[in-house]
């Protein structure tokens, strides 16, 4: 594999990562973990830090971390979608379809009329859903433009940080952080506020990549879940369980299967690794619409490859959660007295 050219892609989602190893280097202590010790494995078309990985608890991440402009720069507005939607129609109702099964887990001993935050809400998915069940629902978003379509019934915040948002120590039943750890800046400190906002006995949930899942250690740098260059952490199971410990929850539960998330994770690590499509190629035609651009050969190419893949990948993420080794994963803490 050659090395990474220095300007980035056209696409979002073409990223290219290569492997990057290195000696283990001495730094700043990681916040889990507290080792201060590293080791690099990746490196990211367009990105001079590299991604390096903790040598105590397995957490990756860049180092040195990438500034806040930069960032910033990673989330134009076509990464959302046009108002209230994001991939193409039918694909947009499966989506939300497979949000509002979600429901029922997510609102599993909330009180009648409890209030629940979701950090990170981007379209707000989840609010019409809880608040058609009776919960008062709040949401935090750093992009303004994300939450033009969300239901009016809930209470958006527009912060950077949580810690920024506003909201009041002991206000919340419940707080959701689903798959949007992993894009922030400071994680450590958004655990560290939903300890600070959770009522006691209140329960936090987070959803992210599972960085030493079999699916991620199948793929290395092909692996579609390392989501290049927003995912500017990559959590083990492991450290995710550990940082929540740290911070005051007891681990109730973690799961291991997403039909959303793992068997697509699949499809799309095995084609970014053998096949000469773009990096990402499938995931940016879910979200495509008629006459952007990309040929009818490789569309078809492409969507063979998904409803071939479908069931073989299906099956890799239900044995894969059977072994407790889940592409992603979601890991329920409850806030201690």
């Amino acid at each position: 594999m050659t090395a990474p050219e220095s300007s980035a892609p056209a696409s979002i989602y073409d990223r290219a990562v290569y492997p990057s190893p290195g000696p283990d280097q001495t730094g700043r202590p990681c916040e889990i973990c507290d080792c201060d010790r590293t080791r690099s494995v990746f490196q990211v078309q367009g990105i001079d830090s590299p991604i390096v990985v903790c040598q105590g608890c397995g957490l990756g991440r860049y180092e040195p971390m990438l500034d806040d402009d930069s960032i910033a720069s990673f989330y134009p507005t076509d990464y959302y979608g046009e108002p209230g939607t994001k991939f193409r129609k039918p694909l947009e109702a499966g989506v939300r379809a497979l949000a509002a099964r979600r429901i029922a887990f997510l609102s599993r001993g909330v009180p009648s009329g409890g209030s629940i935050l979701d950090v990170g809400c981007g379209r707000g998915v989840l609010f019409g859903p809880l608040a058609d069940r009776g919960f008062r629902v709040f949401g935090v978003e750093a992009n303004e433009t994300a939450v033009l379509g969300a239901d009016p019934r809930a209470e958006v915040h527009i912060a950077t940080r949580l810690s920024e948002a506003g909201f009041e120590a002991a206000s919340f039943d419940q707080i959701v952080i689903w798959h949007v750890l992993e894009h922030m800046v400071d994680p450590f400190d958004a655990i560290a506020e939903c300890s600070r906002l959770l009522k006691p006995g209140g329960r936090l949930i987070v959803s992210v990549p599972n960085f030493e899942s079999w699916q991620a250690r199948w793929s290395g740098p092909h692996w579609f879940h390392l989501d290049p260059p927003r995912h500017l952490y990559h959590f083990p199971c492991s450290a995710l369980e550990k940082l929540m410990a740290r911070h005051g929850f007891r681990v109730e539960s973690t799961h291991h299967f997403s039909l959303r998330q793992n068997p697509f994770g699949w499809i799309q690590s095995a084609l970014n690794r053998f096949s000469d499509q773009p990096t990402g190629g499938l995931y940016s035609l879910l979200h495509s619409q008629p006459g952007d651009g990309i040929s009818l050969a490789r569309r078809l190419a492409m969507w063979a490859a998904f409803v071939v893949g479908a069931p073989l990948a299906v099956a890799l993420s239900i044995l894969a959660a059977a072994m407790g080794s889940g592409a992603t994963v979601h890991v329920v803490g409850v806030k201690q007295p």
